[in-house]
């Protein structure tokens, strides 16, 4: 780790201490924290702004911004009912969102946890992450390992797991966007390359029914600049029937000009317009979260892709964030 540039970032409410790691390279400057894996700040040369939402301080991650960069696992999104079978075993989880399922795995998630830092040099951080069987009621000792490497303007994240017991496996990073660093992200132009998207219900948690993106206010094949709040956004959108290579499948170019390709191998890309996640002192609408992942509520949605990891298996999960046109 020589050549690598670590710096102390502050120390937990319960006092563990916390690092961030600084990648460069020709394009591109990123902050990792070990606190959540989290994207703390990432710079294009040339724009004076962060474009992506954070912090300097850690009490805001252990609070308001709990998932403000954070990779998320073992489970994201929603768990409907805090409940799931597995192998012919029931399993009960957290029940931490609208006092009936489990969102991003609860207490029990990787976004609350210090990772330890396995490696790192100037353009490339590994850090890694153990969870103990039953903890917040997901079976199996796992380990968790997330690389953030930056090379010219892209910002590359592979995330991989093994487990000792079949388990649920289904991680994504959350971080939010705003390539113009203005008040919300209103006039950014959004392009998603799905022709469906997976219906909610009131608490946003997938009831199994696919809808196709024609003709709706969430068509962004062509790309649309929709208004903060009009149409809601949170909601899954549907990639491919399962993992694939590394396919290009958003495009968000803010007023300045920025425009910033995600490509993914994961077979549904999660949107969500920050309506309800603020920065202390900042409004809703920010930023506009981005997550790759699988299908939410797989484990209980007959056809949705599975997420299930079993013993001798490794989960790839790649992401990379491209900016173009610098």
């Amino acid at each position: 780790m020589s050549d690598a540039e670590i710096t102390e970032f502050g120390t937990t409410a319960d006092g563990r201490p916390v690092r961030a790691v600084t990648l460069r390279s020709e394009d591109l400057t990123a902050r990792i924290l070990t606190w959540g894996a989290v994207l703390q700040g990432l710079w294009l040369k040339g724009v004076a702004h962060s474009l992506t939402l954070g912090s300097e301080r850690l009490a805001d991650y252990e609070g308001p911004m709990i998932y403000h960069g954070s990779l998320v696992a073992p489970v994201a999104n929603r768990i409907s009912g805090a409940r799931a079978v597995l192998d012919g075993r029931e399993l009960t989880f957290e029940k931490n969102h609208a006092g009936r399922m489990t969102l991003h795995s609860g207490s029990a998630g990787t976004q609350t946890k210090v990772w330890s830092l396995a490696a790192a040099d100037a353009r490339r951080v590994v850090l890694s992450l153990d969870l103990a069987d039953g903890e917040g009621g997901f079976p199996g000792n796992r380990h968790v390992e997330a690389i953030f490497e930056v090379t010219g303007a892209t910002l590359r994240l592979t995330i991989s797991a093994t487990t000792d017991r079949p388990t649920f496996f289904n991680a994504t990073n959350h971080s939010y966007w705003n390539l113009d660093g203005s008040a919300t992200w209103q006039g950014h132009q959004v392009r998603v390359a799905a022709e469906e998207r997976l219906l909610t219900d009131a608490e946003d948690c997938a009831t199994g029914e696919i809808e196709q993106v024609a003709g709706s206010a969430y068509d962004f094949r062509s790309g649309a600049a929709p208004v903060p709040g009009d149409p809601p956004i949170d909601h899954c959108f549907v990639l491919s029937r399962a993992r694939r290579a590394l396919t290009p499948v958003m495009w968000l170019t803010g007023q300045g000009g920025v425009t910033m390709e995600v490509a993914t191998t994961e077979p549904g890309l999660q949107l969500y317009d920050a309506r309800g996640a603020m920065r202390p002192g900042r409004a809703a609408y920010e930023g506009i979260a981005i997550e790759a992942q699988g299908w939410p509520d797989a484990p209980n949605q007959a056809g949705f892709p599975s997420i299930v990891l079993r013993p001798g298996e490794t989960i790839h999960q790649v992401t990379e964030w491209r900016f173009l046109g610098i």
